[in-house]
């Protein structure tokens, strides 16, 4: 799916035109503490949605690149999921105390008063956008709203929603404008003239022409729970179980790596898809005990990134470096442009955030693969944590970031050292109806 990000974006990247002397099978760091780790990346990673923020909006850019060559791409594009991601990171940041309270409500209204005033397609916000408000095509016909990036936007926002004091004058006004947004979404418009399925896209220039049906599993899943939860546009339940699970056809009865997938993962159906399916709609939405008629999501989730990580250590290609403690196949930045790695698409790239974003489903693992990392620091991070890619095999270092990957390392090790975000997106009541009306139940 996130394939589709190639859609009207020319990525041109390039091997880094000095070959690092580093050796990254070596050592070179000092020890951390688990904690101090911990702290560490998160303090990194949501950097980029602090001092990397575009100053007039307070959103992310869609890319930052510490070599300075951006190709024919533009660095002011603004990502409206990236975003999404960077403003869960924004309450981890204040509960930290990374950032003072009073810094991250200023930050929040900033971003609130922004969304409020930019462009919207029945309540729906464009993929990218230009610090002016104008929007950034992300293809030709894709100059609408993207109702999918829209629906992380919203994850994040209501998250950030439950984190606001309404005693506080300052935090009640950040509230309502969140309150706003949310009431203005009109899911029910993306169902194209009430069909039982939601469309990814819609143009006042083009219409429906992009025709994407949102169907599972992807990553998308949190546009369905939103969709039934709005209290203003809703969706029948039959929109999630005729579009999204396909009349039952989401399930699945693969095993890969000996970890049975429990969803027919589009495109990937017998070894699971690019990592990312796990992170992007659960920054918020907490898999932990949430059950349906068609998959223990928590237990679905442990099963994909447990599976892609028995596949890196068998490393059935032969790649230098790929080990119990260097693992993570999710889409980004690739040695030949952008890619959906995963096991049916291994191109020997290792993208961190494939390992640090699944914390919570895989800790040992995955603080394995952090350590390994941190102690190879100087070949493998900059600004805000760690590159977004690398490939040994290519002798490939690149020293660039993309929001979407960087901006759930934060949340998602966040939800393992104290489960906040999920409690925050768990506790809106709307979000307690809609689980109801799709007939989901929460068993811890």
């Amino acid at each position: 799916m996130r394939l589709l990000w190639i859609i009207g974006a020319v990525l041109l990247l390039t091997a880094c035109n000095d070959t690092p002397s580093v050796n990254p099978s070596r050592p070179e760091q000092e020890e951390l503490s688990d904690e101090a780790l911990l702290d560490t990346l998160q303090r990194a990673s949501f950097n980029y949605m602090w001092d990397g923020a575009d100053p007039v909006s307070g959103m992310a850019y869609e890319r930052i690149h510490e070599d300075g060559d951006y190709g024919y791409d533009d660095p002011s594009i603004i990502t409206t999921g990236g975003s999404g991601f960077g403003i869960a990171g924004l309450v981890v940041a204040m509960e930290r105390g990374f950032i003072s309270r009073a810094e991250g409500v200023a930050r929040l209204q900033k971003i609130v008063s922004f969304l409020a005033r930019v462009p919207r397609f029945h309540g729906v916000w464009s993929h990218w956008l230009y610090p002016s408000g104008r929007v950034a095509p992300f293809g030709q016909k894709d100059d609408g709203g993207d109702l999918v990036e829209s629906s992380f936007l919203m994850e994040g926002l209501l998250c950030a929603r439950q984190y606001m004091n309404p005693a506080v004058e300052t935090e009640k006004a950040v509230i309502d404008g969140i309150n706003a947004l949310w009431h203005e979404m009109e899911f029910d418009w993306y169902r194209r003239g009430g069909r039982d399925v939601l469309y990814w896209h819609w143009s006042p220039n083009y219409g429906w022409e992009m025709n994407f049906p949102l169907e599972g599993y992807n990553e998308c899943m949190i546009v369905y729970v939103l969709a039934a939860s709005s209290p203003t546009h809703p969706c029948p339940a039959s929109c999630y179980h005729k579009g999204w699970a396909r009349n039952g056809n989401i399930r699945s009865g693969a095993t890969f790596m000996g970890y049975p997938l429990q969803l027919r993962h589009n495109g990937a159906e017998a070894t699971g898809g690019p990592l990312f399916w796990a992170h992007y709609s659960w920054f918020g939405l907490c898999p932990m005990g949430l059950k349906d008629q068609y998959a223990d999501y928590g237990e679905a989730m442990k099963a994909h990134v447990l599976s892609d990580y028995a596949y890196c250590v068998e490393n059935p290609k032969a790649y230098p470096n790929y080990s119990d403690s260097c693992w993570g196949l999710t889409a980004g930045y690739s040695v030949n442009g952008y890619a959906a790695h995963a096991p049916n698409n291994d191109l020997g790239v290792i993208t961190p955030t494939a390992a640090l974003s699944s914390f919570p489903y895989a800790p040992q693992q995955a603080m394995a693969a952090a350590r390994y990392w941190y102690q190879r620091k100087t070949l493998l991070w900059g600004t805000y944590g760690f590159y977004d890619g690398y490939s040994a095999a290519a002798r490939w270092y690149p020293r660039r970031y993309l929001a979407i990957d960087q901006l759930t390392i934060a949340p998602m090790i966040e939800n393992y050292r104290t489960g906040l975000l999920w409690r925050l997106f768990m506790s809106c009541p709307e979000i307690q109806e809609g689980l109801k009306v799709l007939n989901m139940t929460i068993t811890n």
